[in-house]
């Protein structure tokens, strides 16, 4: 008799849809990651993690504010028959909600604050809409953004096993992190935020010191084997960055880009 398998729910919990984003630069002791620590309470608490969220009904059927990708071929991406677009959106939105990092075009450019005049303005665009005071859309819309969509690079796919308290069906992403930007943490949503090269925080999960799920930690072992961020986002862009989805791994949760 063939296992059970793990990611097949046998309880009535929902999988929820979710995107993550890797916030990388280049650091001079190698390829760094933007990582926040989430608050100690709810379902994962206290874990370190990247960025990212639930997909939220607004993140749909904004392809009419986003350069480079349309939902077809985003769909194609994800191994989806449609729909793909909105969790390069969420990716956007949850990178901008949790780290005040936002992944836009103005006026054909990469989005830049002009002063601190214009980054207090858009710290308010941010909270209010973490707070669901404000969409993303008409954000963009009042200040003539678009979305960089194109500068966000799939990067693999998990399911939450049946195992776990709660189940996301969750799509990473990856993206260079934009010059002229700084990331800072939500204080409602994480409590800290740091630049952390792979190899190092895979050391302070070992010495028991940072909390992460195989998706984080498998993340970071991929990330580690790459000495310079071109290597990386060149291997993402090929599709060349992951390994074998071996069963011990589907068993984890991890998926084969573009589906199973």
């Amino acid at each position: 008799m063939a296992a059970a398998d793990p990611l097949a729910s046998t309880n009535s919990v929902p999988i929820r849809k979710a995107a993550t984003i890797l916030l990388l630069r280049q650091g001079d002791a190698g390829v760094e990651v933007f990582m926040v620590q989430r608050p100690g309470r709810g379902i994962f608490p206290n874990l370190h993690v990247f960025p990212g969220g639930k997909v939220d009904p607004a993140d749909d059927g904004l392809a009419h504010l986003c350069d480079g990708l349309d939902d077809r071929q985003a769909a194609a991406q994800l191994g989806l028959p449609s729909g793909g677009l909105r969790y390069w959106v969420t990716a956007i939105r949850e990178c901008f909600e949790e780290c005040g990092v936002l992944l836009a075009y103005r006026d054909g450019q990469p989005f830049e604050p002009s002063g601190d005049e214009e980054r207090a303005r858009f710290d308010g665009y941010r909270n209010a809409l973490a707070a669901r005071r404000d969409s993303l859309p008409a954000l963009a819309e009042r200040e003539r953004l678009r979305l960089a969509t194109d500068r966000v690079l799939y990067f693999s796919h998990w399911i939450t096993p049946a195992t776990a308290p709660a189940r996301f069906d969750t799509r990473f992403f990856a993206t260079h992190m934009p010059e002229g930007q700084q990331p800072f943490c939500h204080s409602g949503e994480t409590v800290a935020g740091t630049w952390v090269r792979a190899a190092d925080a895979l050391a302070r999960f070992d010495a028991g010191r940072w909390q992460m799920i195989h998706p984080t930690l498998t993340t970071l072992r991929t990330v580690s084997r790459f000495e310079t961020l071109d290597d990386l986002l060149g291997a993402v862009a090929t599709g060349r960055h992951l390994g074998e989805v071996t069963h011990a791994l589907h068993q984890q949760g991890m998926q084969h880009v573009g589906g199973d």
